[in-house]
């Protein structure tokens, strides 16, 4: 099972993380999850706000495809990717990837894979703002260099 939601609504990630937890069949061992939240420092300065833009329909369907490819290559029994967009105060959750398994291994590296690819391929605009102005922000070398590793 794969459930991929894309929200302008603040969610909230442990609440989402157990209702995933909860609907798990007797073939899972292990859930691994990561969440990642709007920073108010970069290296750039003061972040009070990340505005992320995205093509509704187009952006989901990018990543359940993103998401089915992470699957041929981990034995995962579901997927769950909450993403948020629109205008996110610094301090709010932007996304988590959870991934439940029959073994630890395979949900760990799911999630992992699967934020690498959001990181970097899935069809999202960025654009940091903060007292000094905004900027737009694009996926660093490292996070390609990432990606790689996956054999993408």
């Amino acid at each position: 099972m794969i459930r991929v939601v894309v929200t302008a609504e603040a969610f909230a990630p442990a609440h989402e993380t157990a209702c995933f937890a909860a609907a798990r069949d007797d073939r899972c061992g292990a859930l691994a999850s990561f969440v990642g939240y709007c920073r108010g420092h970069t290296h750039d300065g003061v972040v009070t706000t990340l505005e992320l833009q995205h093509y509704p329909g187009f952006t989901e369907a990018e990543i359940e495809r993103l998401a089915r490819q992470v699957s041929a290559k981990h034995a995962f029994t579901a997927l769950l990717v909450i993403h948020r967009v629109g205008v996110i105060p610094a301090g709010d959750a932007i996304v988590l990837v959870a991934a439940q398994s029959a073994h630890r291994a395979a949900a760990f590296a799911a999630v992992e894979e699967m934020m690498d690819y959001l990181k970097t391929d899935a069809p999202f605009w960025k654009r940091e703002a903060g007292p000094d102005g905004a900027r737009w922000i694009e996926p660093t070398s490292d996070d390609y260099a990432r990606r790689q590793e996956h054999g993408a």
